[in-house]
């Protein structure tokens, strides 16, 4: 049999079982020993890695000839039979490392030049060598075990969301630009000249479209645009999964979407047990000054307001008459912390917008701390007892505005759990935090302005607080906006954009050759995040054929050089300006596949 003809076996699923079985393997060499007379070839293909061995005692001269010329990412084609390895020689490490193959052919299918980096797991290639040189980077068992769980998980929501019913759908790729958090990508009109497309920086606007056609429950595994600066946690291209439900209660969004979060990271071998635990947004806040709170370890802040208040201690008093919050972290165990590392706190927490910092230890009948000569002790005493603070412990406190205090504490609470390693890296602890704020203050301009986007209202039982006591509303989705709108000054009634959204339509001025976009009055803080979104930048390296300045970070063209009025209603999904007449049947091919309707 040839090894054109025979089946070819997965070098990596080889086990005892199959033992005294020929087999025919292709792949990729890995690795080579050669022993003189005796030549060992590591085999690699996506199943795994297995051993061949060329021996010129048992096998065929010509593939031993052959094997002592194979070199590293040399594909090859091997005959030969399964062995059960010596007791001694066996791989624990290896799923194949009981077997080996005894080699009876070798031949070449590509012969490989010798590669920039060794194609292993562990490598000291530069991270622009391995772009370079993708497809050997892509080989490495790490990267390929990558692409697998990603499939795996993939492969687990669509099971999980298909028994409960919702359709998996696609929306465009070319559209329109809409206002959301980001700059956009664009892609030129080949038939509308000085025209662009939009790439969706979410498929928010087609899933309404869906939901008001009464697809009821539908997902979307979606590929999302967005042109931003680059961090840790944000890129110019990523997938997300997209859920759309009619009807829902919110145990429903809660039950949904814990179950494929089980099931998807299972596939990781990551446990995580249902139901998720639960904390309002005050109660995180309030306890663990973030509301993305890590809940591997415990470390509770603790309100020492009503213990510090009448104390007379200046810091406490300003921040106290002010409105502000005494905020304070019992690290167990902490007293041992060096005062240079206090130092360090201290430091960090001014960094995050807190005045300062104070800390207590407690060694025995003992206290220390800078604060210990201003306060009386029985004062010290009932302010180490509302933390909770036993012997050998440190109380780090802030006295300032809620938001400063807390987020002080917070990063000072895992910096805490990291030095005493009380984080426990193989566990993950999910959460669910609910009822947040709808409204947030800006201190600078003395207004309201929205804390969530704008598919957001207040919650019934808050409706009648808009008007008093705006902080204390709290958010649910798309209900009540008309009132919502009145008191951030949006109109409620705004023109239709793209699809039928109501969105406000963007009013562009210009000034020193650069477009600005003109937003509803709101609140300067809203006012300045849409400027810096929605600049044009002119540059001479980007013009078209007419001369005209196309920016690539603002996304918009200049107005007084095209002279086109923006989002015209006669112009394509994407475009700016009116549609040209010229070339009607391509046009009306182009509104097809974009969906756009005249």
């Amino acid at each position: 049999m040839t090894a054109s003809s025979q089946r070819r076996d997965p070098g990596g699923a080889l086990r005892a079982a199959d033992a005294g079985r020929r087999v025919l393997l292709k792949g990729w060499v890995a690795r080579r020993r050669d022993l003189g007379e005796l030549i060992f070839l590591t085999l690699r293909d996506r199943s795994g890695f297995v051993q061949v061995v060329f021996d010129r005692g048992r096998c065929p001269s010509e593939a031993v000839d052959a094997a002592a010329d194979a070199r590293s990412e040399d594909v090859v084609a091997v005959e030969g039979e399964v062995l059960l390895r010596a007791e001694g020689q066996r791989n624990r490490e290896l799923p194949t490392g009981d077997v080996e193959v005894l080699a009876t052919r070798l031949e070449f299918l590509a012969r490989s030049q010798t590669p920039p980096f060794v194609v292993e797991d562990r490598t000291n290639a530069t991270e622009e060598l391995r772009l370079e040189y993708r497809y050997l980077d892509l080989r490495r068992p790490v990267m390929l075990k990558n692409f697998v769980l990603r499939d795996e998980i993939a492969f687990r929501v669509r099971k999980v969301l298909h028994e409960r019913g919702f359709l998996e759908v696609e929306t465009p790729m070319l559209t329109r630009s809409t206002p959301e958090g980001a700059r956009d990508f664009l892609v030129p009109s080949r038939v509308h000249r000085g025209k662009f497309y939009a790439l969706p920086q979410s498929p928010q606007l087609f899933k309404q479209i869906l939901m008001m056609s009464g697809f009821e429950r539908y997902f979307q595994i979606a590929r999302c645009f967005r042109d931003e600066d680059l961090r840790a946690d944000r890129q110019f291209e990523f997938t997300q999964i997209d859920l759309e439900m009619s009807f829902p209660t919110e145990e429903d969004v809660f039950d949904t979407v814990e179950a494929f979060l089980v099931e998807a990271f299972a596939a990781a071998g990551i446990a995580a047990a249902r139901p998720f635990r639960r904390l309002t947004f005050r109660e995180a806040m309030d306890r663990y000054g973030t509301d993305r709170p890590d809940l591997r370890y415990d470390l509770p802040l603790c309100d020492l307001s009503p213990a510090a208040a009448g104390s007379g201690f200046a810091p406490f008093e300003k921040a106290l008459g002010g409105g502000g919050t005494v905020r304070g972290l019992r690290v167990p165990g902490g007293a041992g912390l060096s005062r240079k590392r206090l130092d360090e706190l201290t430091e960090k927490a001014k960094e995050l917008g807190a005045g300062g910092l104070l800390w207590f230890k407690r060694q025995g009948a003992e206290i220390a701390s800078p604060a210990k000569k201003a306060l009386a002790p029985e004062q010290l005493d009932r302010i180490l007892a509302a933390a909770g603070v036993a012997d050998g412990d440190l109380l780090l406190a802030v006295a300032d505005k809620e938001k400063h205090a807390l987020a002080a504490l917070a990063a000072l609470r895992a910096e805490a759990a990291r030095e005493l390693k009380l984080v426990d890296e193989s566990r993950y602890v999910f959460c669910w935090v609910t009822e947040f704020p709808l409204l947030g203050f800006d201190d600078e301009t003395k207004q309201w302005f929205p804390m969530n986007h704008p598919f957001t209202g207040p919650r019934e039982e808050d409706l009648d607080r808009l008007e008093s006591d705006p902080g204390s509303v709290r958010a649910r989705v798309r209900r009540r906006r008309q009132r919502l709108g009145a008191r951030l000054g949006i109109d409620p009634h705004p023109p239709r954009g793209p699809a039928g959204a109501r969105l406000p339509r963007p009013r562009h001025r210009t000034g020193g050759g650069e477009g600005a976009l003109r937003v509803p009055a709101r609140g300067a803080a809203v006012r300045r995040a849409a400027a810096r979104r929605h600049r044009a930048r002119p540059r001479p390296d980007l013009r078209d054929r007419g001369g005209r300045h196309l920016s690539a970070r603002g996304h918009r063209l200049p107005q007084d050089d095209v002279g086109h009025r923006p989002h015209d209603e006669g112009a394509g999904i994407g475009a700016f300006g009116p549609a040209p007449r010229a070339r009607p049947r391509l046009a009306a091919r182009e509104r097809r596949v974009t969906g756009r309707a005249e």
